[in-house]
């Protein structure tokens, strides 16, 4: 039996540090809900998880560039939604000039009717969302949108529409006899003839937007495919760095009273082995 080293009281000290520095680790990650609370807890794993949570991100933000061009896509079609009705009333004030029981006045009020909807047709074109042109550009061509698809920068074209093309174009410009357009002048239904003529324009624009609605709704669909597709991408990749990360609550809590039981059991054994020495004054008596 020794005095000047307690190797019982120094066995226990070690095993109480580790125990304690156990208890605390386990606290941490208790108090964070993560399982990597240091680089050392998990180095391949916290190098892993990094990546995948900056994939997540990307993902998230190409989430919201194609929902954007979804909206973009949507406000495209209400505006053409209404010109489908200035377009469908036109035609019928165009078949209407044709009575020849109207008279020149009847047919000026088709005409006025019919000029004011040409108006608001041609300022659909000039309109925009959120300072991008929904229908042309500056050169006054379609606007066909690059639109970021995945994670990794892949991008859908989202083919754009151009309601100062021919077709449209044709229905709200004056047309001279040998079929040319008469620049800054409007079509009219001030006669018989003009009607007739118009009405072959306007025919011309109607099939015209039907092909456009039908390509922005294929957009849309498009569209609507790779959003859902990056939402499952997002879950799965959450869900991949959770088995990587997050704390599972009921094992650490077990492994936490674990590991307090032996902090405080191991303190109680300290003792007993720092006491051991008094027994020496026994033999000394």
């Amino acid at each position: 039996m020794v005095i000047n080293t307690n190797i019982s009281a120094l066995n226990a000290a070690t095993q109480l540090s580790q125990n304690s520095m156990n208890l605390s680790a386990s606290l941490a990650r208790l108090s964070s809900g993560s399982k990597i609370v240091n680089p050392s807890d998990d180095s391949a794993g916290l190098a892993v998880s990094m990546k995948m949570g900056a994939q997540i991100a990307r993902v998230t933000a190409a989430q919201s560039n194609v929902s954007n061009a979804i909206s973009f896509n949507q406000t495209q079609d209400g505006y053409l939604s209404q010109v489908n009705t200035a377009l469908t009333r036109m035609s019928e004030l165009t078949v209407s000039a044709q009575d020849v029981t109207k008279t020149t006045s009847d047919r000026a009020l088709y005409n006025q009717e019919f000029q004011t909807l040409q108006a608001y047709v041609s300022d659909v074109a000039s309109k925009t969302f959120n300072g991008v042109s929904l229908f042309a550009d500056k050169s006054g061509q379609a606007v066909d949108l690059s639109v970021t698809s995945d994670s990794d920068g892949a991008v859908f074209t989202n083919k754009g529409v151009d309601l100062s093309s021919a077709s449209y174009a044709a229905a709200t410009t004056a047309t001279a006899a040998n079929g040319a357009a008469v620049a800054g002048t409007n079509s009219a239904i001030d006669s018989i003839a003009n009607a007739k003529i118009a009405l072959t324009n306007v025919s011309a624009a109607i099939n015209k937007l039907a092909s456009d609605r039908a390509n922005i709704g294929s957009n849309e669909e498009a569209l609507g495919y790779y959003n859902a597709q990056l939402s499952s991408l997002s879950n799965n990749l959450a869900a991949a760095k959770s088995q990587i990360t997050d704390v599972d609550v009921a094992t650490e809590s077990t492994n936490y009273a674990k590991q307090n039981i032996l902090v405080q059991s191991g303190t109680a054994m300290l003792a007993q082995a720092n006491s051991m020495p008094q027994s020496v004054l026994r033999l000394l008596s």
